[in-house]
């Protein structure tokens, strides 16, 4: 009987009746143990089905179940669990840009370390950069746009992701970010800024987001230029945020008054200066063994890479029939 339910929602999901399909697809699940044969091609059928219909709320309730039938399956080959990973991130990207938490857990997935474990963050993150190294945009997209997500830590850790990863994925987007935080090259910054609107309004998922992409990158190149300058002009900053003067004072006020900088704008003179920002030696400390820490990861992380990779090479040998 409840085959015949599993097999009945089939056939109304590949005659596209979404409805139905989700519904007979939710019960299954229901009557289901986690083990049954069918749980994951039921769990990914049912979320095609709210993605289709286009309600979120449903979709998004079921990514965090699919995510968790993923990593708690434990008969699953490495193989298989990269590519279940690998559509997973694939798939999420209708649900993180159209549901209200979604580019928070965008970032999270990822960067993020305050999820369920470090190693599942880890392993997404892996995936993204073995199988998947396109899907830097839209995480880049991500960070910038999302103001909660945007402090220091995360994007150093997400320019470090984007440096490894340049061999294999270049665009305007990751680009900007290289330009200002590796190379501190803001005109360079600014054109591929400009450069930015064109992938954003030709990009299915990133369409809806250009005004705010373009509002917060422009945040980011003046919280980066100010901490470099401590006195900066008014006609330079409009410059370098491709902005007319009295435009860009506007903007720099409201943003003073709104992210509690300590910076002073005297219009008399057309300058913004900037207060003293630094680090305690406490803070200096920190940061010095966070950086430790994330490099002595990453060189544990490339060291079991490699020797898995050499285990697979020999079991490969070994199994090759002999001539």
């Amino acid at each position: 009987m409840v085959d015949a339910l599993y097999t009945f929602a089939r056939y109304v999901y590949d005659c596209g009746d979404y409805s139905r399909a989700a519904t007979n697809l939710g019960l299954y699940r229901a009557l289901v143990p986690s083990t049954d044969k069918n749980i994951m091609s039921c769990l990914w059928g049912k979320l095609a089905s709210e993605i289709l219909m286009q309600r979120w709320d449903d979709a998004y309730d079921d990514l965090n179940q699919l995510k968790e039938a993923i990593e708690t399956s434990s008969s699953r080959s490495p193989l298989d669990l990269l590519h279940q990973r690998t559509w997973f991130i694939h798939w999420s990207l209708f649900v993180y840009f159209n549901h209200p938490k979604g580019r928070d857990d965008l970032v999270q997935l990822f960067l993020g370390s305050t999820t369920s474990t470090a190693n599942q963050t880890n392993a997404y993150l892996n995936t993204l950069q073995t199988a998947s190294p396109h899907l830097l945009r839209y995480l880049a997209a991500a960070v910038i746009i999302n103001p909660r997500k945007k402090n220091e830590r995360t994007l150093k850790e997400l320019v470090k992701v984007i440096q490894q990863e340049s061999y294999a994925f270049r665009d305007p987007i990751t680009e900007f970010l290289e330009c200002l935080y590796v190379h501190f090259d803001f005109d360079g910054a600014q054109q591929k800024l400009r450069d930015c609107t064109a992938v954003l309004n030709n990009d299915f998922f990133l369409i809806g987001c250009t005004d705010e992409f373009m509002e917060n990158a422009r945040l980011l190149i003046f919280e980066t230029f100010c901490r470099i300058h401590h006195c900066i002009t008014i006609d330079m900053l409009a410059e370098k945020l491709n902005m007319g003067t009295e435009e860009a004072e506007r903007w720099i006020v409201n943003l003073i008054r709104n992210a509690s900088l300590d910076a002073k704008i005297d219009s008399q003179k057309g300058i913004v200066v900037m207060g003293s920002q630094a680090l305690s030696p406490y803070q200096i400390i920190i940061e010095k063994t966070k950086n430790l820490f994330n490099r002595t990861q990453l060189l544990t992380q490339n060291s079991e890479k490699k020797r898995d990779t050499n285990a697979n090479w020999s079991n490969h040998q070994t199994q090759q029939p002999q001539a």
